[in-house]
């Protein structure tokens, strides 16, 4: 008697418990599950590396790069309510998944994705455009909603058992804490978002890298810590907020950034961002708001200019008038 082949599906695996419920229903149909978790500027693998561990499987990471800026630059299909290109973005998941099935020996692709739970990218034209734009249309299966959806391939040749895959659609998580708590799963992450484009304040600044020609991993790795000026088009200062900013500025200072700080008093680390010839004027200026937030100085104080982590200098500069330094202010 010939052996039933086992299928290997590749997951789109977040951690949140859309995706851990996608990745049970298929372990229970003996479905080999290969978890992936994607990872940008915009987001992390926190979730997904800790709800891997508590399933016991191993999770498989990967870094999206540059290809992937331009999605988000350029979205085909739009934005969300702030720059959160969510088709484009699930489609060019699904892509990176397709490329590497052969590697991990893949049949299929799947999704915790629930059909109506968001209005643009979950709804039924936006998950066929997904679907679509991806080149991967008939090897996609999601789990929590596929019997409200048409069959693809693994559906078609029996590769799996549609009696056994889910309905559910809408907003509410009833029907999802209730598959939980039957396949004995109970930690998971809160349904917050953990994508930066869909954080408003974040994407002020991101806006504004885009219309300065600036975005770049290099500048983005910047945007979520401290404050950020527009000193001009070509450059911006990001000051920490907090000892911990100070920190995490510091370990991503290059030797080819420009740092300031008080030589006499405590109190945040600047950053430079500059995309061409950095002018004199632009450190002074930059080296006056620094001084705005440092209580202690009066009128006069010696700036600590730093080019990377081996040469420096000091700029004797006035502290700037109250509130001018507002106008320069990314919020």
């Amino acid at each position: 008697m010939k052996k039933k082949k086992i299928y290997t599906t590749l997951a789109l695996f977040s951690g949140g418990l859309d995706s851990i419920l996608a990745v049970k229903i298929l372990q229970l149909q003996k479905i080999k599950v290969i978890p992936v978790c994607f990872v940008s500027p915009f987001f992390n693998s926190k979730n997904a590396d800790e709800s891997a561990k508590k399933l016991n499987i191993k999770l498989q990471i990967i870094e999206l790069k540059n290809d992937y800026l331009q999605i988000v630059k350029n979205p085909k299909y739009g934005y969300g309510k702030n720059l959160n290109p969510c088709i484009d973005c699930h489609s060019f998941m699904y892509k990176k998944l397709g490329e590497i099935m052969p590697k991990f020996e893949a049949d299929f692709l799947i999704s915790g994705e629930v059909l109506g739970q968001r209005p643009k990218s979950q709804s039924t034209a936006g998950l066929n455009a997904v679907s679509k734009l991806c080149g991967y249309k008939d090897l996609i299966i999601r789990p929590l909603s596929q019997k409200l959806l048409s069959d693809t391939k693994p559906i078609k040749e029996n590769w799996i058992d549609k009696a056994k895959l889910y309905d559910i659609q809408g907003r509410s998580r009833t029907r999802q804490i209730d598959l939980a708590e039957k396949f004995g799963i109970s930690s998971y992450p809160s349904p917050a978002g953990g994508c930066l484009l869909t954080d408003e304040s974040y994407c002020n600044r991101l806006q504004d890298l885009i219309e300065n020609d600036m975005f770049s991993s290099k500048y983005i790795k910047f945007l979520s810590i401290g404050r950020h000026f527009r000193i001009s088009e070509n450059t911006k200062l990001i000051l920490g907020r907090t000892k911990d900013d100070n920190e995490k500025l510091n370990n991503l200072i290059t030797d080819d950034l420009i740092t300031l700080n008080s030589k006499n008093y405590p109190g945040p680390l600047g950053v430079i961002n500059c995309k061409g010839q950095l002018q004199i004027d632009e450190v002074e200026l930059s080296a006056q708001i620094l001084l705005r937030y440092i209580t202690k100085v009066k009128n006069y104080e010696d700036v600590k200019i730093e080019f990377g982590k081996s040469k420096y200098k000091i700029l004797k500069v006035k502290k700037l008038k109250s509130g001018l330094e507002c106008k320069y202010l990314i919020l």
